[in-house]
């Protein structure tokens, strides 16, 4: 078994950030992620609301600097699925399906991902039209038509804020009423750039690059109606609100949880001493690159206090 002062499960921008702030401490350190680095962001073809980032930035331009970052630093990275965890104590075990680590210290940031549609057409034009995101890609749509999918809070709230860029969102759902609280909806029914097409649900999406039709079914009556971009436009925007699942099945049980998401404090500590979590896994208010790069910052920063007090 391989021991480790830190194991980070998860190479996100959380993730990454924590490697780089542990590296650089000098801490024996290993991101264990399961399928490609970048999490989330690597779906993302522009990047325009990191601080610093470069003018034409990419999510696997980001990300590949910052796995670079930690790898000049030293930290170990291996591709495998942690398949169980024992936190409690002094030594944490980290199970794989390859091998075994342990650590004195556990970061988890292992993420979150959007609940999709599931239709034909929606991963084959993720970021190319569809998008889980308003904060990200909100900007890209500036004077274009947009649609919202969902009904409950999220999805209202980021039907108004695209209503900055977007000349008209219009919010399907799948029922007749909305599920978001009344005070919202309000302000959605008094905003004169939204729209609604109720009872309905999104069917297929197409398009050559971009997406430029939507299928979408009334549910009550069956019929189908075909989204067609403006031809000026030649693309309209779809955007996803119908959930969010934070990857936290493996933690159930062993760490404080809220609807799924891990709860800590403002050092990122959880409950159980020497385990934090990072990034969309945990709850907060605001799921962006730059937060989860704050995130990983704060919990390696605080990692090393807690190995220090603990030798």
């Amino acid at each position: 078994m391989k021991k480790y002062d830190v194991v980070i499960i998860g190479a996100g921008p959380a993730g990454l950030a924590a490697g780089l702030y542990a590296g650089r401490a000098r801490l024996n350190t290993l991101i264990i992620e399961k399928q490609k680095n970048g999490g989330q962001i690597v779906i993302t073809s522009e990047i325009e609301n990191y601080p610093g980032g470069l003018e034409e930035e990419t999510g696997p331009s980001l990300i590949d600097r910052m796995v670079a970052q930690t790898q000049r630093f030293g930290v170990d990275h291996v591709f495998d699925t942690v398949t169980d965890v024992e936190l409690e104590g002094e030594e944490k075990i980290i199970k794989c399906l390859h091998e075994e680590y342990s650590a004195k210290v556990v970061i988890i940031a292992a993420g979150a991902n959007p609940v999709p549609i599931g239709c034909p057409g929606e991963k084959e034009l993720s970021g190319k039209g569809v998008s889980y995101c308003a904060t990200c890609d909100g900007a890209f749509f500036e004077d274009f038509e947009v649609y919202v999918v969902g009904g409950g809070d999220s999805a209202v709230e980021e039907a108004m804020y695209l209503t900055k860029f977007a000349r008209k969102v219009t919010i399907i759902h799948r029922r007749d009423e909305l599920r978001a609280a009344k005070s919202i909806q309000e302000k959605a029914f008094a905003n004169e750039k939204i729209d609604f097409m109720w009872d309905s649900v999104v069917e297929e999406i197409k398009g050559d690059g971009l997406v430029e039709t939507m299928v979408v079914k009334n549910v009550k009556t069956g019929e189908l109606t075909e989204v067609v971009a403006d031809e000026e436009d030649g693309t309209f925007g779809i955007f996803v609100f119908i959930g969010f699942k934070p990857n936290s099945a493996l933690f159930e049980g062993k760490v404080e949880m809220e609807k799924g998401y891990i709860v800590t404090d403002e050092d990122m500590k959880t409950n159980v001493p020497g385990v934090f979590a990072v990034g969309d896994i945990r709850k907060k208010s605001l799921r962006q690159v730059v937060t989860a790069a704050a995130d990983g910052a704060i919990a390696a920063v605080q990692a090393g206090k807690y190995i220090e007090e603990h030798e």
